[in-house]
């Protein structure tokens, strides 16, 4: 199935300077119709026909750990679906992106479903890029849900400001970074920011902002599809940890340590001309 009736290559109309310095004053925006509610609704099955076909975690919720709990975690969607890679590519989403990280152009380093079951787990405090070896904090997550997401699913929850706090970056996800960086935020004036998203809302948050979500205490899966975009001119560093060393050979194949990311799955996203360009 395509929805190519949807072009999501037509630019997102919003106050980008205030949106960019909401985003550098708390770490995260929320924008409304960031996608019309139909196409949401058009690309939703594709992403979730994706996750119940590639997803490897089949044990029962009770068996798994914390992490495990959290959601069913599916990489990379768009290298096994033209749907899927529709969206992931969209100039619209990649556009919002490179105007919040105050760049003239993103690639995309890789996209994430999370699906929070129904009675799935917390999913505890951390920032992502802990888990990235690139050499500067000009990274932002799409959090796009694919239903209309009250407070009873689990919405993401912000740490506003904790971009800028340097507590809790050594930490995986975990029982531990749940227990450590709630107590280290706890010392802050950080506010926490948790709020339901309406069908098309989505969130935009960059590398270093913790966040986290409440359990799914409703009875239907709180399906979430996620784009992470990178400036178009970072480059790897040498990991710091196992995750960084993985990431580097999965997700920047071939890349050097101090070389930009030009991977084929590191593609330009924002703006087309440089990307056909490449």
């Amino acid at each position: 199935m395509r929805t190519g009736r949807y072009n999501l290559d037509i630019p997102y109309f919003f106050d980008a300077a205030a949106a960019r310095a909401r985003f550098d004053a708390e770490g995260f925006v929320k924008l409304p119709c960031v996608l019309d509610p139909a196409a949401v609704t058009a690309y939703e099955p594709a992403i979730t026909a994706k996750v119940v076909e590639l997803n490897t975690q089949h044990l029962p919720l009770a068996e798994r750990d914390t992490y495990g709990k959290a959601f069913l975690q599916v990489t990379n969607l768009w290298q096994h679906s033209e749907t899927v890679r529709e969206l992931v590519f969209a100039e619209r989403l990649a556009g919002i992106a490179a105007a919040l990280l105050g760049v003239p152009s993103v690639r995309l380093y890789h996209d994430q479903a999370l699906y929070k079951e129904p009675g799935g787990g917390i999913t505890p405090w951390h920032a992502d890029q802990y888990y990235w070896p690139l050499s500067t904090d000009r990274t932002v997550t799409l959090w796009l849900p694919l239903q209309e997401t009250p407070a009873e699913m689990g919405p993401l929850a912000f740490a506003a400001g904790s971009h800028r706090f340097a507590a809790g970056r050594d930490l995986p996800i975990g029982d531990e970074s749940e227990r450590e960086v709630r107590r280290a935020l706890a010392g802050q004036d950080f506010p926490v920011v948790e709020s339901p998203y309406r069908l098309g809302e989505a969130s935009f948050h960059g590398g270093w902002t913790f966040h986290r979500a409440a359990p799914n205490r409703s009875r239907t899966a709180r399906r979430v599809m996620t784009v992470i975009y990178m400036a178009a001119d970072i480059t790897a560093t040498e990991p710091v940890n196992d995750f960084q060393r993985h990431d580097l050979e999965t997700w920047l194949p071939g890349t050097a340590v101090g070389a930009v990311p030009v991977s084929p799955l590191n593609p330009v996203l924002y703006p087309r001309a440089s990307r056909e360009a490449r």
